[in-house]
């Protein structure tokens, strides 16, 4: 579930006074890990001190992290409300200066390159990139989190949920108050105006969905306290759509793209990686020419001897390549699942991934249950899929798997190319990245770990390479009994992996139209017309978020060969996945940095 800024640098500094050393520490020596008392005492301290003003400074960020004291409140986007967060950081990053790092232990050294980059990376937000200035998302995302939060996980009794509800609903037209007065529209990008317009409503129907069902349940005064405050939401909905549609949309001016300075700092900060953008770019297309070089190679053992099939020489051209991979494909696109089966087909295909984990054994499988549902309206518009973990202090609640359904005003056009792209295998595909052994099972392992900091602020690189990496890992593994055109889906999958990474700054930097984003999509990654319009889109609401995934899986598989040239014989997968599972989830670096005894830089 996405997390304002704000809300991810919320209890930054909670989990210094709770430290111990990982459950598989690297090897090295006491002294290595061991740091000064005094030193680390002192990081103890300043987080400790931090915690509860960072608290009350998110209180829906709290809420979602699993600290429920502030339930009934919501953030403070106001200037006032920006400029005491901003001072804050300020403070904390002084502060935090001012303790020799080299002094503490090596789990608090990597703790305190998180907290660094964390409040960095919210003073130059504010500061520089000033995303509550030109990004209506800020304060719709953070709308819908402010009841979503509350009612989609059963950490406390339903009618004290409902009363926190109740209190936060009565405060909610203050955060679009704080958007029309906030955002310059002549800043604003059209297509975050559009998008959110579209998605404003939303907020109505988690109401509907997990509100309004309930009120029965509560005394009258309440009951009747929270029916007023839903009339004035309605209202206020109703009046933020009218500015959206008749101020913010006709008059947003603003540029989706970045540039390059503020890109590249943004990167650094989303990515807390040693690749810089120009590595990056020429990973991806060295990546990329390989990838299809391979899923020519079993194109042409697939279609071998098959009536029809076009020619499949062994130096093929650009064309032979591409008609070849294409046909190959297609025999992948016949198997897919109806237009209202995908959930079921995911929870199937779920199930399957998780008992092949199992049965080979290839890491410790959580204890936690997971729920595969329908994403939430308002949060729909972005990506298909996502895995939503409880809050870090949340204990044994359930991990949601939001699948995005297919519009019903789509046409059956829309719908066949919907299917095409998210065929059986890929359904498949998508279950193990978002699930078993993907997102699901690395969240489960990774709040293990005895950091807070690192459960707050856990690498999305991290948590989206592993994904990546397992996809590839079950294939290796001989997933679906070694099936070929499930190879072939993999990599088409992984195409979009490294698709991303060179569309966010082809986009965001180098001025891409919309002509050359889909040409990389739909003919250099294969991607169907529907997915690849629906990441055009996402790549000019978002940046420095597509490129997570190719950067961490990169660093996962540098990091897996790493340990294997180390170890030789004695390299065990399942001992190794364990192990880079539990460290917190820290960016993919410090995990290296740990499981090899190297220096933390």
């Amino acid at each position: 579930m996405r997390r304002t800024l704000l809300a991810a640098a919320l209890l930054a500094s909670l989990a210094a006074c709770q430290k111990a050393e990982s459950p598989a520490p690297a090897p090295s020596t006491a002294a290595a890990d061991a740091g000064d008392a005094a030193t680390d005492a002192r990081f103890a301290e300043l987080s400790q001190r931090a915690l509860e003003a960072w608290l009350q400074l998110s209180p829906i960020g709290a809420t979602q992290i699993g600290d429920h004291r502030y339930d009934s409140e919501i953030d403070d986007l106001s200037a006032a409300g920006r400029q005491k967060g901003l001072e804050l950081g300020k403070q904390l990053l002084a502060e935090l200066d001012a303790i020799d790092v080299a002094g503490l232990s090596r789990e608090n050294q990597v703790d305190a390159a998180i907290l660094r980059n964390q409040l960095q990376s919210d003073i130059w937000n504010s500061e520089v990139l000033q995303g509550w200035a030109w990004d209506p998302q800020v304060y719709n995302g953070l709308a819908g989190s402010a009841i979503y939060g509350l009612m989609a996980r059963e950490f406390a009794p339903l009618p004290e949920r409902l009363k926190s509800a109740t209190a936060r609903i009565e405060k909610i037209p203050r955060i679009f108050a704080q958007a029309r007065e906030n955002l310059d529209p002549a800043r604003v990008p059209k297509i975050h105006a559009e998008t959110v317009a579209k998605q404003n409503a939303g907020i109505l129907s988690i109401v509907d969905t997990f509100i309004t069902p309930h009120i029965g349940e509560l005394p009258q005064a309440d009951a009747e306290r929270l029916r007023a405050a839903i009339e004035g939401l309605k209202q206020a909905v109703a009046e933020q759509q009218t500015w959206l549609d008749q101020t913010l949309v006709p008059n947003a001016r603003g540029d989706f793209r970045i540039g390059a300075e503020k890109y590249d700092q943004k990167l650094k900060f989303a990515l807390s990686s040693s690749l810089s953008r120009a590595e990056i770019k020429q990973r991806a297309e060295s990546e990329l020419a390989r990838v299809r070089g391979d899923m020519y190679g079993i194109a042409r053992d697939v279609l071998k001897d098959r009536p029809g099939a076009p020619a499949l020489p062994e130096q093929p051209s650009d064309d032979q390549r591409q008609a070849a991979i294409e046909a190959a494909l297609e025999l992948a696109y016949a198997e897919r699942p109806a237009r209202d089966k995908v959930v079921a087909d995911a929870e199937a295909a779920l199930q399957s991934s998780t008992a092949f984990v199992r049965e080979k054994d290839l890491v410790t499988l959580p204890d936690a249950p997971v729920d595969i549902i329908l994403m939430p309206e308002f949060q729909r518009g972005v990506a298909v899929a996502y895995c939503d973990s409880p809050g870090p202090l949340d204990k044994n609640l359930k991990t949601f798997y939001a699948i995005s359904p297919i519009p019903d005003d789509w046409s059956q056009a829309q719908v066949d190319s919907f299917l095409r792209e998210y065929n059986s295998r890929m359904i498949h595909l998508l279950s193990i990245h978002e699930g078993t052994p993907g997102h699901y099972l690395e969240g489960w392992h990774s709040s293990k770990f005895p950091s807070t900091l690192r459960a707050v602020l856990r690498s999305g690189m991290f948590a989206e390479g592993w994904a990546v990496y397992t996809e590839r890992m079950m294939q290796e593994q001989g997933y679906l009994g070694g099936d070929p055109l499930f190879h072939l889906v993999q990599l088409k999958f992984y195409l979009r992996t490294i698709a991303n990474a060179l569309l966010d700054q082809g986009v965001q930097v180098d001025g891409w139209n919309r002509e050359q984003a889909m040409h990389l999509m739909t003919h250099d990654a294969f991607q169907q017309e529907s997915e690849a319009a629906g990441k055009w889109v996402r790549a000019q609401l978002t940046s420095a978020q597509l490129p997570t995934y190719f950067v961490g899986a990169q660093e996962h598989l540098d990091l897996r060969k790493a340990m294997q040239d180390r170890l030789g014989d004695r390299f065990e997968l399942k001992a190794y996945h364990d192990q880079v599972l539990s460290y917190g989830a820290p960016p993919v670096r410090y995990v290296r940095a740990l499981m090899l005894d190297e220096p933390i830089q």
